[in-house]
């Protein structure tokens, strides 16, 4: 069964929106708002003008935030879409929020259940990740990394390689690169930095979200095949 995501109005949203707009200087008439709370999977907000009224879509983990922090999503989003550099103040207001533990953790419930998760097939065309995870683990993480879900996305990705997700605890690989002409090192180095980010969580300090602190670098390096894994990438990318 498959429960309907409701959306529900931000109460006073059109008047904030408005006066937002004011602040931020935007020329012209305002367009009129319509501003809901959205159940997103994650920190998401978005914005779209159809002739005179913007639809506006606010992450529902806001839901029971102050004030100040709503009206940051509307000056980064009213700033992005007429061109204005939202308020320092705002912006600090909304990165304190955004990375507070307790805004981590419940992004991270409403992750967990709402989320997709891929599905369990990591056996490719051309190249298989249950082993290239085995061989990895064994050979650079003393067989201590727990296995995730592990696979291959449905689609091919632009300008994503792979990723872990922590709140589904999965590694998904770009098929574009389950194909005879990319080498096996080169899907195995995609899959080591994958698992570094298992070894090293992301990390939320002074505002700031930090994915590749230098210890992550340094054991990115470690790689026997780095250099040459690289290489093919910097060309791979650009086809």
């Amino acid at each position: 069964m498959t429960l309907r995501r409701v959306r529900k109005p931000v109460p006073g949203g059109d008047i904030l929106f408005q006066r937002i707009y004011t602040r931020l200087g935007c020329q012209g008439r305002p367009p009129a708002f319509v501003v809901e709370f959205h159940p997103y999977t994650d920190f998401t907000h978005t914005i779209r003008l159809r002739e005179d009224t913007a639809y506006v879509r606010l992450s529902d983990a806001l839901d029971d935030a102050p004030n100040t922090v709503v009206e940051a999503a509307a000056a980064i989003l009213l700033g992005k879409l007429y061109r204005r550099k939202p308020p320092k103040d705002l912006l600090h207001a909304y990165r304190e929020y955004s990375y507070a533990g307790t805004t981590r953790a419940r992004l991270l419930t409403q992750r967990q259940a709402r989320a997709r998760r891929t599905e369990h097939r990591p056996v490719g065309v051309h190249h298989d990740l249950d082993a290239l995870f085995d061989t990895l683990n064994h050979r650079y993480f003393e067989n201590a990394l727990i296995k995730p879900t592990i696979g291959w996305s449905k689609k091919v990705w632009r300008g994503l390689l792979g990723c872990f997700d922590p709140a589904l605890q999965q590694i998904v690989i770009n098929k574009q690169l389950d194909r005879e002409t990319v080498p096996p090192y080169v899907v195995e180095y995609v899959m080591y930095h994958e698992m570094l980010h298992v070894k090293h969580p992301m990390r939320f300090e002074r505002c700031r979200r930090k994915s590749h602190s230098p210890e992550f670098r340094r054991e990115e390096k470690k790689y026997a095949d780095y250099a040459k894994a690289m290489k093919f990438l910097d060309r791979f990318s650009t086809r």
